[in-house]
């Protein structure tokens, strides 16, 4: 469990980074014969695209870095539980296996809500690991959510599932 430790941490530093920025902290290392290869962290509300998660941004960087859309040798570290976009990119790079965090009982599609990373009908699955870090990656979303319930004044809707 060490060197999965040490790449959350990595995902973790990206976290960081989006919520420093005003995106909610979840961020995603690509890691390839043990070297990270490509980062990501969510910038959804700063692109104003629906699709700048963590994971697609570092699957793409990941992808264009090695010259191929089949990343079949790739483990995925993020801190949230993948959601079905995600996790459809997952599949679709042909990724071997993705670790998680913090589990997302809303939207989580790595076995929380759904598990299209597992799906037997689907032409490829994708090995999980879920839980990894979890207690810190479930923090650092907590703290995102308490500080914007703070400067809003009223309860964030969507932090209930990371507050428990």
């Amino acid at each position: 469990m060490g060197r999965d430790e040490d790449f959350m941490r990595e995902a973790l530093r990206e976290a960081e980074k989006a919520g420093a920025i005003g995106e909610v902290p979840v961020g995603a290392v690509v890691v390839v014969g043990g070297e990270v290869i490509a980062r990501g962290h969510n910038l959804r509300e700063n692109l104003k695209d629906a699709s700048a998660h963590a994971e697609l941004l570092a699957l793409r960087e990941a992808a264009r870095r090695l010259g191929d859309w089949r990343l079949t040798e790739a483990v995925v570290y993020t801190t949230v539980e993948p959601c079905p976009m995600c996790a459809g990119a997952l599949v679709q790079f042909r990724v071997k296996k993705v670790v998680y965090g913090a589990a997302d009982p809303k939207a989580g599609a790595a076995g929380s809500v759904v598990d299209l990373l597992r799906e037997p009908r689907f032409n490829h699955q994708v090995e999980v690991v879920a839980g990894v870090l979890e207690e810190e990656c479930r923090e650092v979303m907590r703290h995102f959510f308490r500080e914007l319930r703070r400067k809003a004044g009223t309860p964030a809707a969507s932090s209930s599932q990371y507050l428990k």
